[in-house]
């Protein structure tokens, strides 16, 4: 897959916009456990921080809790200075504008009775009064045009339904619908693993693109790591709940200190495994600072990611 590298917004001194200070997340019930474990994070303004780690280690239940989908059972979430824990609920409500996520699967987060024209207003309708009404339903409708064309749709196109849309096509409708209110972070949770390469690839160019016009940050979550290298600013490597390595995609990639970070770059197929072998080389050991589970259960053994819980519910 090819694709344009994005240019990194982010520099060492950006301010940072989400902090994560020790956060835990225990699920109940028989087949409940811990799916977030002691995680403390930063993402830094304009930035792009890859989540990567394999199926079930927790990665969308800490999105859900960056975005107070899920409230933590310990710990702090801090966006733009401001503790989520005390806000009151109109203040989250004006706080969730400048916060949005796009999900693996934009089918299923789209209503299929409704319109193009309504997914897309849905959150104008919501968070802005002058967007309802008929007075308002003129300018509304205008705005939505504005969005497709900026993800690369046509303005006629909202008086479609999403089962007339490709793939690729309802995943930038997603896109659309999360920026029309203009956010300052986007949490994109697998949002090219169900497309194919050629579709991927272009919805990666519309990102890059769309981030660098707006000044977006974003928290790209992926097990895809050939993806991953070529979007992500930082990375942050998560195993059985816990963040084990934190470090620019270049460190991450070509350098990394952690044996499971090691273990997950071991495992992306290459062109000619022949010359892999022939380069030799042994597994790297744990540094004196990695962070390992206390029990040394294996890689393999990963905590369900959600424990179950129910998911909140958003041109090719």
């Amino acid at each position: 897959m090819t694709t344009t590298t994005p240019t990194p917004t982010a520099t060492p001194a950006a301010p940072v916009l989400v902090e994560l200070t020790g956060l835990r997340k225990e699920f109940g019930g028989a087949a409940g456990g811990v799916a977030v474990d002691d995680v403390s994070l930063t993402v830094h303004e304009g930035e792009t921080l890859a989540l990567v780690g394999e199926s079930g280690c927790g990665k969308t239940t800490l999105t859900r809790l960056l975005l107070r989908l899920l409230t933590p059972t310990a710990g702090r979430v801090s966006f733009a200075g401001r503790d989520l824990a005390t806000l009151s609920p109109e203040e989250l409500r004006r706080l969730r504008r400048q916060m949005q996520v796009v999900l693996q699967d934009p089918y299923s987060s789209m209503n299929p009775r409704w319109r193009i024209a309504d997914i897309v207003a849905e959150p104008l309708v919501t968070h802005d009064p002058a967007a309802r009404g008929r007075r308002g339903r003129a300018g509304t409708r205008r705005r939505v045009g504005e969005l497709l064309e900026a993800v690369g749709l046509t303005a006629q196109m909202q008086d479609r339904y999403p089962h007339e849309f490709s793939g690729g096509q309802r995943q930038r409708v997603s896109i659309a619908r999360a920026l029309a209110l203009e956010p300052r972070l986007v949490v994109l949770d697998e949002p090219t693993s169900a497309l194919d390469v050629s579709v991927q690839a272009r919805i990666l160019d519309l990102l890059a693109e769309l981030q660098q016009r707006h000044g977006l940050t974003y928290v790209f979550v992926s097990h895809n790591l050939a993806v991953v290298q070529q979007v992500a600013d930082r990375v942050a490597v998560m195993r059985r709940g816990r963040i084990v390595e934190v470090g620019d995609a270049a460190q991450v990639f070509h350098a990394p200190r952690h044996p499971y970070t090691r273990q997950l770059l071991d495992a992306v197929p290459i062109p000619d495994p022949r010359r892999a072998r022939r380069a030799g080389g042994t597994a790297p050991q744990a540094p004196a600072d990695a962070v390992v589970p206390a029990d040394g259960a294996g890689a393999d053994e990963a905590v369900p990611d959600g424990g179950g819980a129910v998911d909140p519910g958003g041109a090719p």
